[in-house]
This record gives C-alpha cells, structure tokens and sequence, in this order.
C-alpha cells in the first residue's frame, strides 16, 4: 500500500484522492482501488467567449475541467507514454460518469490517475459545471426520461420483447440484473445525474472541439477517451489539432449505424453529421455514397460504407484507436460498422467486443458497472502497450 502524504504548504501540494482511502468492495475481479496520491488538482474553464469583446455583456462555450496529476511515484514504474487523458461524456451525462459510480465505487478518472496518468473529466459546454445559456444555445431540449434510461442504459434485460437481442445478457448494472429501475438506489442516483441536452447536436460538437483544442494548447499532446453521442469528436478533436491527439479509446461511439440501421446511416457522413476532411474532399454526404451493406447475422444491424473510389482520412492514420463494446449494449449490434468505415477509409483501427476479452454482462454505460475497474484495467494496459509500441516505431 503506497504511502498518502501529509498536506504541504506551497504550490506543488500532494492531495490525496479522498474516495479511495476506503477499501471498497467490489463485484469486479480486480483489487479494490487502493489508496493513492494526487500531486496537483484543479478546474479549468476553456473555451468561452464573450458576446462582444468590446463591451462584454455575457460569455458562451466554455467548458469546465475538472483535472488530477498524479503524483510521479503512482503507476507501474513505467512512464512512457502517460500523456493526459481527456475524457467525454455522451448524451444527457456530465464528467461525473467518470468521476464515480452509482452506487460509491471508484470510477474510471480515479483507476487511471492511480496508474500514473494525468487525467482531465469534461463537462461539455452546455451541461453540467459549464453552465446553459439560452441566449447562445437555444431552449434546452426535453428532460431525460426515467423510462427510457431503463430501457437503454440500466435494465434493458427487463423490456418485452427485448429491444434487441443482446439486451438479455445484461448482468453487470449496480445491484444486478433487474435492478437498475426507479426506487433502486443506484438508478435513483444515475438518474439523479442525468441533465438536459443541447438541442443543435451539431453546435455542441462544435464548441466541445473549440473548448478540448484549446485544452490541448494549454496540456500538450494526449489521450481522448469518448463516449456514446461524443463518438464524432473521436475525429473532430484529432481533425482540429494535428498531431496532438496520441489515442483514441471510443467506447460504444455514435457512428455508422444505429439501431435503425437497416433503414438509414447512423450518421449522415458515414462517421458524422458534419463530414470530416476527407481525401478527396466532399461537399457533402451524398459524395460519399453511402450503401448498405447485410450484416453477417441477424443479431447485427446492417452497415453503410462507401461506394468506390473510396473517400480517406489520412490525417487519422497512426493514431492508435480502439472501439469498444460493451457484451449487452445497444451498440453491440452496430459498432462492427464504424470499424468497417475507418478500414475502409484507409484507418487502422481495433474493434473489441468486450466478451472477447473476458469481459461479460456491460450495457451502454460500463463505466458505472460493477465490473468497471476490469474494463479500465483493460483499457489502461491497451493504452500502455499501443503507445509504446507507437513511441519505439518513432
């Protein structure tokens, strides 16, 4: 067990993270997260503007930064490749998914900090500690529905019929199967967390890659790790600051299809609304010509890539990117896809289904999950080995 350090006088203060002075119990296989030290910590807004900078009258899209530096004694003795960590929540979340988790366990900001990795948990603008401004942004969108974050996110095994087929494999919620529900603690607490959304989809991609770029100018090169609705900045973010985004972890991202995905693309430019830089360029989606193409079996959804000649993103290529699925998720019947279209545009990537891994049981928001160190530890030791391999290609 490391050693917490006493509070000191100065600018350098070593603070230990509170939460983890207990020993918690957990479902999951790892150890329980012990004790650690933090070096610095801090908030940061980046990204806001002022209405008129002559004569200031309000201030829009920033971003609030929650951020931990780990002491340099934490981790495993290994310090290549520990750039920062820049995490992303999704649709109707704020940075506190991965700050905790429903039921008091540690979440995933506090597991890689204890490894020695830098990490900075975001509220998009617009949500959470970043605040809502309707004179910029427009009337909020409609509140989160109880309903439907138990049919999506927290008990998707107790809908009839089931939504989709993998949805009965869903065991790993806070209490377990069935008891992610109202009057549950750990759902009433989740709920509890849920906020409005931004009603221009777009705007908020939009502000969010401001706000990061403007983090990444202030930190230096890092990781992004993105989840659900953020998946598109997965490729805005590394688009707007080359070579600064080192990885990418896009855990169950907005992408190629959806579960409509039979019907129609996910999203319009094959990995986004708003087309990205593509060689040769598009002046829309229609350029791309996107087709379906049949799943390989009925529990999957179908896909849209390219007709040829294929469109590119050379500006994606050697960037270590992995996408990960969770065994019960919604998104275990499409994200297959968003891989597909990245091959297809000329980007290695990795696609993990977790089960593949050994990893059971997860919906839509794994990092809440009882096993949720197992997956961090999963993704802390990609990390690791991708980077480094990157750093000895170099």
């Amino acid at each position: 067990m490391k050693r917490i350090k006493p509070l000191r006088s100065g600018h350098a203060v070593a603070i230990p993270f509170a939460a983890c002075l207990l020993w918690l119990a957990s479902a999951s296989a790892v150890e329980p997260l012990g004790p650690f030290t933090v070096a610095h910590q801090g908030v940061l807004y980046m990204g806001g503007t002022y209405d008129n900078t002559a004569a200031p009258t309000t201030m829009s899209g920033q971003m609030h930064v929650f951020y931990q530096i780990p002491s340099s004694d934490e981790g495993n003795g290994d310090s290549a490749g520990r750039y920062p960590i820049v995490m992303i929540h999704g649709s109707q979340q704020t940075g506190a998914n991965f700050l905790g988790t429903p039921d008091g366990r540690p979440g995933w900001a506090a597991y890689f900090v204890s490894q020695g990795w830098p990490v900075y948990v975001i509220d998009q603008p617009g949500r959470g500690k970043s605040g809502y401004f309707p004179n910029a942004y427009g009337p909020q969108a409609g509140n989160p529905s109880p309903t439907t974050v138990q049919r999506m996110f927290t008990a998707p095994e107790l809908t009839t019929p089931l939504q989709w087929p993998q949805a009965a494999l869903h065991t790993q919620w806070p209490g377990g199967p069935g008891s992610g529900v109202p009057g549950e603690h750990a759902f009433d607490q989740f709920f509890a967390s849920q906020v409005a959304n931004m009603p221009d989809g777009n705007l908020a991609l939009s502000l969010t890659t401001a706000a990061v770029t403007q983090l990444l100018d202030r930190i230096g090169p890092a990781v992004i790790i993105t989840h659900s609705m953020s998946g598109p900045l997965s490729w805005m973010i590394p688009q707007a600051n080359p070579g600064k985004v080192k990885a990418i972890i896009a855990v169950e991202p907005t992408g190629n299809s959806n579960l409509n995905g039979d019907n129609a693309p996910g999203t319009a430019c094959g990995l986004s609304v708003v087309c990205l830089n593509f060689t040769p360029p598009v002046s829309g989606a229609a350029d791309l010509g996107l087709v379906r193409v049949p799943p390989p079996n009925s529990s999957l959804k179908s896909c849209w890539l390219q007709t040829e000649p294929v469109h590119t993103l050379p500006w994606l290529q050697g960037i270590p990117i992995l996408i990960a699925t969770g065994e019960a998720s919604y998104h275990a019947t499409y994200d297959y896809c968003t891989s597909k279209f990245l091959t297809q545009a000329g980007v290695p990537n990795e696609w993990v289904y977790l089960p593949t891994v050994g990893i059971h049981g997860n919906g839509h928001m794994q990092m809440l999950e009882m096993n949720n160190l197992d997956i961090a530890g999963f993704y802390e030791r990609w990390l690791t080995e991708r980077l480094r391999g990157a750093r000895e290609r170099d």
